[in-house]
């Protein structure tokens, strides 16, 4: 009986990344010391997802299978010493979803091949991993090029009799950004108090859900900045922008197991308030001509108008006129490049498992929030984050693990009802 010294599988031209309805074609390398006996030798293309409820877990509790090709190199015979080589090629379906690996689920595609030896003899497996990227073209979103906006208004008390109202307004240029493009973002704050507020901070977040025998969310923040806060009786603007990182694109069409969302979320921390703008990553940017950061939020209209003091404030100081300034930028979190490469870790990671819930449902490769390489044309770094996790709306204040994280709708609603409560 001969001994293996090589059994691999090579792919045409050293590629690792194909597209949809693309064929694969390479070779199945042996190579061996003395003769061997065979019953078949074959080779298979497989996709598939697979779910666990445990971080970095392959004994997957959900799976779902994309494609599996068999193909028979090889029926009963015997190798000779020396290296045999078998062409194969197949046709990758067109529905195959984009590679993603995270910490508790991945979208795999795989070659596999197999030396099947007679009865109690072993037999001999390898495999190849490569990555099926199907771009996101934003173009196909409805609304992408327009800007998104939302506000929100919270009265709250202070000094234990007086109380003040804060309107937070936050207006993104456009709906989805591409890998290294900059989120145009501007802040009006209205601070209708005799109070100073804590800082504001504007995030960059990542929301995974991974669809087990519950979902299970896991949550991060990409990027980060922050700004000064707001003094009293005084309506402030901030203009700022976030470069985005290399990232999973938002859709893994076809996979009904992860789902990717991204959100802006804009947060005073005194007194606690937050808007959060969904918004799309994809690979393909929206059609447009791009505007100047002097342009691009300068001429999206303001919803915050300035008014009258709350009647409590008004009776016992007067009337106090809103005074209009702007908002010095403190930090940003975007500052370290690093090198990626499958399994790479991070250390922002929070997991709430929930029963209900489904976001809409996203797409592509490595990151600062996944474990897969990212393929884009042209000099992309991708950019860590140092700073502490910022959950999207109100999540800290939830009953963990008792209530699921709302969706895009639902957060958009409870905003909604919010301003028209406020107003």
């Amino acid at each position: 009986m001969g001994k293996v010294q090589l059994f691999e599988i090579r792919l045409g031209d050293s590629r690792v990344v194909y597209s949809p309805g693309e064929p694969l074609a390479g070779t199945v390398t042996v190579r061996l010391s003395g003769s061997l006996q065979y019953r078949a030798i074959k080779v298979s293309c497989i996709g598939s997802c697979g779910v666990s409820s445990k971080i970095n877990d392959t004994a997957w509790t959900v799976e779902e299978q994309y494609f599996n090709s068999t193909l028979s190199l090889a029926d009963k015979g015997v190798l000779t010493a020396g290296e045999h080589n078998f062409p194969f090629q197949f046709l990758l379906p067109a529905s195959a979803p984009t590679s993603f690996e995270g910490p508790f689920g991945k979208v795999l595609h795989q070659v596999k091949a197999v030396i099947d030896t007679p009865r109690f003899s072993k037999d001999y497996k390898c495999n190849k991993i490569f990555y099926v990227l199907c771009p996101l073209n934003l173009n196909d979103i409805p609304d992408i090029e327009q800007p998104n906006t939302m506000s929100i208004t919270k009265k709250f008390n202070y000094k234990l009799v007086k109380s003040g109202n804060i309107i937070l307004t936050a207006t993104s240029d456009l709906k989805g950004y591409i890998v290294g493009q900059a989120i145009q973002l501007r802040t009006d704050i209205e601070n209708k108090s005799g109070r100073d507020t804590g800082a504001v901070v504007a995030s960059l977040l990542q929301k995974v859900a991974y669809k087990s025998k519950r979902w299970i969310y896991d949550l991060r923040t990409i990027a980060e900045v922050e700004g000064s806060g707001v003094k009293a009786w005084k309506h402030a603007e901030w203009k700022e922008q976030i470069l985005v990182p290399a990232l999973p694109q938002s859709i893994l069409q076809g996979c009904s197991l992860i789902h990717i969302d991204y959100y802006i979320q804009v947060s005073l921390k005194s007194p606690e308030v937050s808007v959060t703008l969904p918004i799309y990553i994809g690979n393909i940017a929206v059609n447009r001509v791009p505007l100047s950061p002097s342009r691009s939020i300068q001429h999206i209209p303001s919803v915050v108008v300035p008014s009258a003091p709350p009647e409590e404030e008004e009776a016992a100081s007067g009337y106090h006129p809103m005074d209009n300034v702007s908002i010095p930028t403190k930090s940003h979190s975007q500052q370290q490049p690093f090198s990626y490469a499958p399994g790479l870790s991070f250390q922002e990671i929070r997991a709430d498992s929930e029963q209900t819930g489904s976001p809409n449902h996203p797409t592509l490769c490595l990151s600062t929030g996944a474990t897969v390489p990212y393929y884009a044309e042209g000099n992309v770094v991708p950019v860590p984050t140092a700073s502490s996790l910022i959950l999207p709306p109100e999540y800290s204040t939830w009953g963990y693990p008792y209530e699921a994280p709302p969706s895009y709708e639902q957060s958009c609603s409870s905003a909604n009802s919010s301003i028209s409560n406020g107003n």
